[in-house]
């Protein structure tokens, strides 16, 4: 059922390429004002869902209500209401800041805008304004594209991987937009590789892999949801995980690239049983943290697989 505090509404889309369901009947809604995000692993058709309510895809089946528009039949009058960042985006190379926003805005005549200088402010290119596109770095490039997003004062905004090629302090800035984007009123939908930055930024989190959604939840309850317990991680490139999932207290044992994480109810019988293990079969054990359970952990847990896998 459709709901009035809903920005987008999802129900049954599907997607599919010959034998490939790249979208396999996914359902959700995202309400006004909230920070979305949809993580997945690369091929698990959150890029495709996104695009289909973007309107740069068509689905096989299934609905999608986009600010209380039809998708794709009102496609028009959506895309004067929203505003999209790409993970690439192809600039004019030759324009500086200030004339690929100037030309952006042309683009929206009839239309409240954003003003040029403002944006240029919102996303902290004041010193490169007057820089060509191509001389800027990749981070910079990156703000400059969720500018542009942001020229038509959309309602609803589309990030995808907003902060990639960012330095650190320059993506903290950037999350501080996107909390400021929230606090005027707008709703955003996005994806992003970085767990902390979706469990920083995001109301709500939909897990999706092989075209479903898997959990759909606020970063705080799929936490506690799957993990009561304490994460000890080290580094053992030459051991199964499997073996440490027979230590006392484990719940649940994952390695990536070399590093495993246990999950433990009871830390001391853990680590006790832990270390004598390594003392007595000489595995290459190193680099040893005990933290609580993040985001990570759940997304390991249910999709068996890193983020970039």
């Amino acid at each position: 059922m459709l709901n009035d505090a809903d920005a987008i509404h999802v129900t049954d889309v599907k997607k599919y390429y010959g034998a490939t369901k790249a979208v396999d009947g996914i359902s959700f809604a995202v309400r006004q004002g909230e920070i979305f995000g949809m993580l997945g692993p690369n091929g698990a058709g959150k890029s495709t869902t996104i695009e289909m309510i973007e309107g740069l895809r068509v689905p096989d089946a299934g609905a999608i209500t986009v600010l209380g528009l039809q998708q794709p039949r009102q496609a028009n009058a959506i895309k004067e209401r929203i505003g999209i960042q790409l993970q690439t985006t192809a600039l004019y190379p030759l324009l500086t800041v200030t004339e690929i926003l100037d030309l952006f805005h042309t683009f929206f005549r009839g239309r409240q805008t954003i003003p040029t200088e403002d944006l240029i402010h919102m996303v902290n290119l004041e010193e490169k304004r007057a820089t060509r596109s191509k001389n800027l770095s990749g981070g910079q490039q990156q703000r400059l594209s969720v500018a542009l997003a942001l020229v038509n004062d959309p309602d609803l905004i589309f990030l995808d991987e907003p902060t990639t090629g960012m330095d650190p302090q320059a993506r903290r800035q950037l999350w501080d937009v996107v909390r400021d984007l929230r606090g005027r009123g707008k709703t955003i939908l996005m994806t992003t590789h970085y767990m902390e930055e979706a469990q920083e930024l995001c109301d709500r989190i939909a897990i999706v892999d092989h075209g479903k959604i898997l959990e759909l939840d606020t970063p705080a309850a799929l936490i506690h949801k799957f993990f009561q317990d304490v994460a000890i991680e080290f580094q053992d490139g030459s051991t199964d995980a499997a073996t440490y999932q027979r230590l006392p207290g484990v719940t649940s044992a994952t390695s990536s690239e070399g590093r495993v994480t246990l999950h433990s109810t009871d830390v001391p019988q853990t680590m006790g049983a832990l270390l004598a293990h390594v003392g007595t079969s000489g595995a290459n054990f190193r680099d040893l943290n005990v933290r609580t359970a993040t985001l990570e952990d759940v997304f390991l847990k249910l999709t068996g697989r890193a983020l970039r896998d």
